[in-house]
Order: structure tokens, then C-alpha cells, then sequence
């Protein structure tokens, strides 16, 4: 075997082993002194060399941008709830940090330039919600220059719509996990990022994703009997809140290959 096929073959390897990542979801919390969807979620996953950092965005009363997974925060309904009121001292997260807000959370993701941001924008299913948050969410995405490393995902499917018409050349996955990959792919969609118990179902939809030359996400993989069956099936990303874990079975994975 010459060199060069030599060389050619521990390219595929390598970039095979690469195509197999890890997203914190909701970043990297489960380790002392952070909390889901914090600043420091955020940087630990930084820290370990995650692929992405998953995080939820919600729009408030003023129309302002927060990280937060549900439509409320402790007790207050965000889009009922102007900003000042949801980052009263009285209201923290569980580690002690203030609610996040888009732009903090962009901001504090330049210390980590290699790290995916893995987008997902909540939705209430009301088009004019949307109408007002995807642009300001693109805006922030612009204003800190982070366009190439932003990944959108939502359960929204008009939203996923939006974001692949607005930044085409991002990739933007569906949550949803009720339609094939060829339906998405026609709609301009170029990912899927199902729950792991839909690919269980059907498992077919992995390689017909990647025929279309769509992403495979899954999410949220976080037993290790789950996240191996994964990556048998051959998906691209794992979604998970144990990205350690996940990076470490991956490792072992491919070196038995």
C-alpha cells in the first residue's frame, strides 16, 4: 500500500470520528456551580470540548431575547414579562446567576470561537410571536458575528422554515419528529433532530437523511446503552446532558472500529 492511499485512508477515518459529536444540552450543567441554560453551562461545555452548546431562546413582554427552556421563569410567564422585572435580584438561577439574555449569552460564547451554538427558539405556535423574535434573533447573531456557528433547531416547523429562508446556508434541524426526511428536505429544511425513540421506530430515516445530505441529530441520549444504539444506527450528533460520557463512549466506539 503506497503512502498516499495510506494517507487517504486515515483522512476518511478521521473525518468519520468527526462527524460524530457531542452537544451539551442546555449546556454542560451537571457540575458544581452551574445550572441549565446558564453562562456557565455554557463555558463548561467550552471547556470540554463539546462540538455544540444546545440552549433554548424565549422572547419577553419588550420584546427582548432570554435563554430559558420554558415559557416561564420562576412564575412569571416571559412573554407576558418585561426584562427589568425578570432580572430583579430576587430572581436567580439555581447556581446564583441572573436569567440570561441573548446577547450575554452570544458575548460569552466568543471565548470559545470552535464551539457550535445550537439554537433553539421556543414557540408558542403564533406566527406573530415569530414574526418578532426570528429577526431580532438574527440581528443578535450578526451583531456578534457568530453566523457560521450557529445551528437552528425548533419544534416549530414555520420557524425552521424561516431561519432556513432567511440564513440558507445554515443548518437548521426539526425537532418534531413526525416527518420523513424527504418531506423536510423539500420544504429547505437540511437536518433532522428527533428523540431517540423516534429513530428506534424508524430507523430507516437515518440513511434516508443522509442520501439527501441531511444532518442526524438526536436527542436527549443520556444512558449509554442508549447513546452506543445511536451511534450503530450511524447519527451525527448526540444530544445530551451528559456530554462526558457521551464523548468518551464515541472515543471507544470508533477505536473498535
Amino acid at each position: 500500500m503506497t503512502i498516499l492511499v495510506m494517507a487517504c485512508l486515515l483522512t476518511a477515518c478521521k473525518s468519520e470520528v468527526q462527524c460524530q459529536q457531542v452537544v451539551a444540552h442546555r449546556g454542560f450543567w451537571k457540575t458544581g456551580g452551574s445550572a441549565q441554560n446558564s453562562i456557565s453551562s455554557l463555558l463548561n461545555a467550552g471547556r470540554i470540548g463539546a462540538y455544540g452548546s444546545e440552549f433554548d431562546i424565549n422572547l419577553t413582554a419588550d420584546s427582548c431575547l432570554v435563554v430559558n427552556h420554558d415559557f416561564s421563569f420562576k412564575g412569571l410567564t416571559l412573554y407576558k414579562t418585561k426584562l427589568a422585572q425578570l432580572r430583579a435580584d430576587s430572581l436567580r438561577l439555581s447556581n446564583g446567576e441572573p436569567l440570561p439574555t441573548l446577547d450575554e449569552y452570544l458575548e460569552a460564547s466568543l471565548q470559545y470561537p470552535e464551539m457550535k451554538l445550537v439554537f433553539e427558539l421556543k414557540s408558542k405556535g403564533d406566527p406573530a410571536y415569530e414574526a418578532v423574535a426570528i429577526p431580532l434573533c438574527i440581528e443578535a447573531i450578526h451583531r456578534f458575528g457568530v453566523e457560521d456557528r450557529v445551528e437552528f433547531i425548533s419544534f416549530s416547523l414555520s420557524a425552521c422554515q424561516e431561519f432556513a429562508r432567511r440564513m440558507p446556508d445554515t443548518r437548521v434541524e426539526f425537532l418534531g419528529g413526525v416527518m420523513e426526511p424527504a418531506a423536510l428536505h423539500d420544504l429547505g429544511i437540511n437536518g433532522i433532530d428527533y428523540h431517540f425513540s423516534v429513530f428506534d421506530e424508524h430507523p430507516d430515516w437515518v440513511e434516508q437523511a443522509h442520501q439527501l445530505g441531511m444532518v442526524v441529530n438526536v436527542w436527549t441520549v443520556d444512558k449509554e446503552q442508549d447513546i452506543l444504539r445511536m451511534l450503530e444506527l450511524g447519527v451525527d450528533q448526540i444530544t445530551t446532558n451528559e456530554p462526558e460520557l457521551a464523548q468518551r463512549l464515541i472515543e471507544e466506539f470508533n477505536n473498535k472500529k
